[in-house]
């Protein structure tokens, strides 16, 4: 039998946006796409996020919806001397609180909140781009990196809701470390 490690965390925001806002901008800018934070969001397996800008590319099947803890985010601030970052603005699908998220790459996991149930896996790092000294503060992209983040692939979908969840890992994972950098090396990737 697998070991089973529950965490009571809380989704915070679920962003769905059709558009780049990023990508492929270096000379024109960060774009001005519609964005939405949404209550609740539907995740489809083998294709990501309905109405998300990567749902159902190819390219992105296994990496189609990133994760974000927002302890990572408020440590970046803290150490920048900044105010608050939004969390938005990393173009992060969910971002939750309470949870590390760096042992859970390479393994499968579920999010359940509001009674339903969604299974990913955490495929790679979510790398953050150089777009990040522009929207949060300068030297934010440098300081993101370890903790952008997890790009995911939804294994079986449903609605996902903002608010209270469990996250249910296959791994221990320490919610004290989810601020922390983290450069994994290929012995600790299952």
């Amino acid at each position: 039998m697998t070991a089973e490690y529950r965490y009571d965390v809380e989704v915070l925001h679920l962003l769905v946006s059709p558009g780049h806002a990023y990508f492929g901008r270096a000379r024109e800018g960060a774009a001005d796409v519609p964005t939405v934070d949404a209550d609740q969001a539907e995740l489809v397996a083998g294709k990501g996020i309905v109405g998300d800008r990567f749902f159902g590319k190819a390219a992105h099947m296994d990496a189609a919806v990133t994760v974000l803890a927002v302890e990572a985010l408020e440590a970046i601030a803290a150490e920048l001397g900044t105010g608050p970052l939004d969390p938005l603005l990393t173009r992060r699908n969910i971002v939750l609180r309470g949870v590390e998220l760096a042992p859970l790459l390479g393994h499968e996991f579920t999010l359940e909140s509001g009674g339903d149930v969604v299974r990913l896996k955490a495929g790679r790092p979510a790398h953050p781009c150089v777009w990040m000294d522009q929207m949060l503060a300068p030297g934010a992209h440098k300081a993101m990196r370890g903790r952008g983040g997890v790009r995911c692939q939804v294994i079986s979908g449903g609605l996902l809701h903002r608010g209270k969840a469990v996250l249910v890992s296959p791994v221990e994972l320490d919610p004290a470390k989810a601020s922390e950098a983290n450069v994994l090396r290929p012995s600790r990737l299952p």
